[in-house]
């Protein structure tokens, strides 16, 4: 199995397959072994990879140079190859079994229960793993009422940030009289770093499909669109092909399973708005309208899509219908919390070691994901926050490491579970600047209809950039705590309403970094390069030299066991040496 997820297909995974095809046939062994190309394997930093079955053989970083040594010692010989075995941070020995390896044995797959088994471009193979049974058994022996009442006992929560009960949602616009009726999806998944729907859509879109089948059973809907943006081409070419098949199938359009039940599906791809993903505002734009939201009520379940009853549920959750629906509602709640069932698929990224993809049980605490899944912080530097919940989510601080997630225990710190961006983040990582850097987006991706939003995070961008460019003033903490309340209460949609979460959080646990760069005039991480100054502290200097060899510019002096010296005359401010220097010697 090769991954051709975006990831690995950047890093030449296609390449490999035309390589390994070509090895096989070279030595006469394209009937013994099978090239098959899946969707994303999760270990994203580690492509291209590939997965060996039936021993479950793990390879990584295979260049297409490296085939026919990886035929000849494994397909010939019959020994896995060392040389491309994954080797956890902190140890030498190598780990050949993929679930073996920490970063996959701590994980539980329900929504990317396909993950790295089938192609997806092949109906087959997703029927061959129980695809279509759910949807098959919600037509056949299922009332509507049944199948919203077992995803409602379930517990599901909308996987897309808001955590609204799905069956609940589904129940409101059953409820409601209407000859036309609509099911959404959201694949737009604007938040920078976030790629779980992506992932799913091209891993497995028929998982998709059959969720937005069962969901349309319950809410008696015949028409649907699958909201994606236009920069997935992939999700968007693999959803293409799933429908097709699905409809020459009989899975899709009138009659299905000659049950008399009709649904149409199709795709709509947006132009890349983060607001597109508030439910409102994505329905104005399959409206043919700008992306805006509007006030609720009426809610969506009465009056959405062209003011015609609307479910809208994201991809992860559609994902996870047709498995509540196969194995019953119990089954699914077993796992998670008392509040927060099921499972949660995360995008790993930030200053770990093993970045990429996973899903674990609601529940888990957060030192397990970045530490035992993520293989803790590189280059042995100490963990200082994590950004949950994407741009508009909130920093939670080493000191609450050991919190469950779930949306209970995540609100609970000021963070947000958002759609699943997990950004990790080291000592050298400037809170303020960090605040700025989020807000900076947030402020850029407001549609501009209500004046808290538009107004309030641009006042809030400019008090951060002043603060970081060494400009604060007194005051300027509780104003911004002022404003960023204001702005929460008083905004539109869930843009407006989260959008200072990464300011109110950074102050609540970081105040101190604040301080020092409006009272102090100094940036403790030296990112902020108004506020460093570029000299070396004698009494910290270890007389290493790490600073004068990573020096681009020259400026550095420094003889061996002497304390290095920075000339400002020559001296580009371009922090090589603040990066290089494991002492924190330089100011």
């Amino acid at each position: 199995m090769i991954c051709a997820g975006t990831g690995c297909v950047a890093n030449g995974s296609l390449k490999v397959k035309d390589a390994l095809e070509t090895e096989l046939i070279k030595r006469n062994l394209q009937n013994e072994v099978k090239v098959v190309l899946t969707g994303c394997n999760g270990f994203c930093a580690k492509g291209p990879v590939i997965v060996v079955y039936p021993e479950d053989i793990f390879y990584q970083v295979v260049k297409p140079g490296d085939v026919p040594y990886l035929v000849e010692e494994h397909f010939i010989k019959g020994r896995p190859v060392q040389k491309f075995l994954y080797t956890p941070p902190t140890e030498k020995s190598t780990i050949p079994v993929m679930n073996d390896i920490p970063f996959f044995k701590h994980q539980v797959l329900r929504a990317l229960r396909n993950r790295s088994l089938i192609d997806a471009e092949k109906i087959e193979e997703y029927i061959a793993r129980d695809g279509y049974m759910a949807a098959a058994k919600a037509l056949t022996e299922m009332t509507p009422e049944q199948v919203v009442s077992e995803v409602k006992r379930s517990g599901l929560r909308g996987r897309g940030g808001a955590g609204f009960l799905t069956g609940l949602k589904w129940e409101l616009c059953a409820r409601v009289t209407g000859d036309i009726k609509y099911i959404l999806c959201n694949g737009d998944e604007g938040d920078p770093g976030a790629f779980m729907d992506r992932s799913v859509m091209e891993a497995d879109p028929h998982s998709v499909l059959e969720g937005m089948i069962i969901a349309a059973r319950g809410i008696n809907a015949h028409y649907g669109y699958i909201y994606v943006r236009a920069e997935y081409p992939l999700a968007v070419h693999r959803l293409q092909i799933a429908i097709d098949q699905a409809m020459d199938r009989g899975l899709l359009g009138k009659d299905i399973l000659g049950t008399g039940f009709d649904l149409d599906i199709e795709i709509y791809q947006g132009a890349g708005a983060f607001v597109c993903g508030e439910e409102t505002a994505l329905m104005a734009s399959i409206e043919g309208k700008r992306g805006m939201p509007r006030a609720k009520p009426p809610f969506p379940a009465v009056k959405g899509l062209w003011m015609r009853p609307s479910v809208l549920n994201n991809v992860e959750t559609f994902a996870n219908v047709p498995p509540i629906i196969l194995n019953g509602a119990d089954w699914f709640s077993s796992l998670g919390t008392e509040k927060s069932k099921g499972t949660k698929v995360f995008a790993l990224s930030g200053a770990l070691n093993n970045i990429g993809l996973v899903e674990v049980p609601m529940g888990i605490p957060l030192k397990t994901v970045i530490f035992d899944i993520g293989g803790g912080i590189k280059n042995n530097r100490k963990f200082k926050a994590v950004q949950m919940g994407g741009p508009s989510g909130g920093c939670i601080p080493a000191s609450l490491i050991d919190t469950p997630v779930d949306f209970e225990n995540i609100n609970k710190t000021g963070a947000i579970m958002g759609s699943g961006g997990m950004v990790v983040m080291d000592e050298t990582t400037c809170m303020p600047a960090m605040a700025k850097f989020f807000l900076e987006f947030t402020e850029d991706e407001s549609c501009g209809k209500c004046v808290p939003c538009r107004i309030g995070n641009k006042t809030l961008l400019s008090i951060l950039t002043r603060i970081t460019n060494g400009e604060g003033r007194e005051g300027d903490i509780e104003l911004l705590l002022a404003l960023s309340q204001q702005i929460k209460d008083t905004s539109l949609c869930g843009l407006g309403q989260t959008s200072p979460n990464p300011v109110l959080t950074t102050i609540k646990y970081f105040r101190d970094e604040y301080e020092a760069h409006i009272k102090e005039h100094r940036c403790p991480a030296r990112v902020c390069t108004p506020l460093v100054k570029f000299v070396v502290d004698k009494d910290k200097c270890k007389k290493c030299g790490l600073c004068f060899k990573a020096c681009p510019a020259g400026a550095l002096q420094w003889e061996k066991g002497q304390v290095a010296y920075i000339d400002p005359e020559k001296c580009t401010k371009c922090k090589s040496c603040i990066k290089a220097c494991r002492f924190w010697s330089i100011d």
